[in-house]
């Protein structure tokens, strides 16, 4: 039997290494020395993807650890034939850097963007607002010069950060959350409100939907599924 102590020091175990890969200190969510944005990641992978027979209507859901944990722990990925291009502690930055070939090259019709928490939390250094909707707007922008239909998703609450605690993102996320919102509303994109759904009334994460305040448990994906799949139903509609 596995005593009170060992169970607790698992869960802590789990929670360590959750917010290793969040801010990027493995090996897996960096990249190699000389592959910032780890454009080397999917590599393999958009390859064979390439090598599919072309048409359908494509999906990539490109982000950070929140993206990238969802095949893993959520069911959409084992239920859909969509593609999971999250990596693990990136900011926008750095998904910008990947948005060519982790989801242009692989001509989806549809492409969801999940990013924003990493660059409140300094992942890579100090981002104003104005940088992280600068890169969003570029993503998007990217997208639609390509034809590729766009869904704005909303950052999700977060009351602090296991990893840097003490910045107070709350707030930082609302206010970044009616930016995306207006963009999309302004630029025929679509706006995924997760927060609306999973936040609590000090506009963190809701205790039941996650472990570290952060990062989605199988409840929380629960709730984000569904909400994902309309707003794909929505693009694939938009003319």
């Amino acid at each position: 039997m596995i005593s009170p102590t060992e169970k607790t020091t698992d869960a802590l175990r789990m929670l360590a290494a959750l917010c290793a890969l969040a801010c990027g200190l493995t090996t897996q969510a960096s990249g190699a020395p000389d592959d910032w944005p780890n454009l080397g990641k999917y590599r393999e992978d958009n390859a064979r993807v390439l090598a599919l027979p072309a048409g359908g209507d494509r999906v990539v859901f490109l982000g950070d650890s929140i993206t990238e944990f969802w095949s893993k722990v959520g069911t959409i990925f084992q239920r859909k034939p969509y593609i999971n291009r999250g990596i693990s502690g990136q900011t926008t930055p750095q998904i910008l850097l990947r948005f060519r070939p982790d989801v242009v090259a692989l001509a989806p019709r549809v492409v969801l963007i999940l990013a924003g928490t990493n660059d409140v939390a300094g992942n890579t250094g100090p981002s104003t607002p104005a940088m992280i909707e600068g890169n969003l707007a570029s993503m998007a922008e990217i997208a639609r010069e390509n034809d590729i239909r766009v869904v704005l998703c909303s950052i999700l609450p977060a009351f602090d950060y296991p990893w840097k605690p003490g910045l107070q993102p709350a707030e930082k996320i609302v206010e970044l959350n009616q930016w995306i919102r207006t963009y999309a509303e302004n630029h025929h994109c679509v706006y995924l409100d997760y927060f609306a759904a999973m936040a609590d009334g000090r506009h963190g994460m809701k205790a039941e939907y996650s472990e570290d305040g952060v990062h989605p448990n199988a409840a929380g994906y629960a709730v984000m599924e569904p909400l994902a799949e309309k707003a794909i139903s929505e693009a694939l509609s938009t003319r």
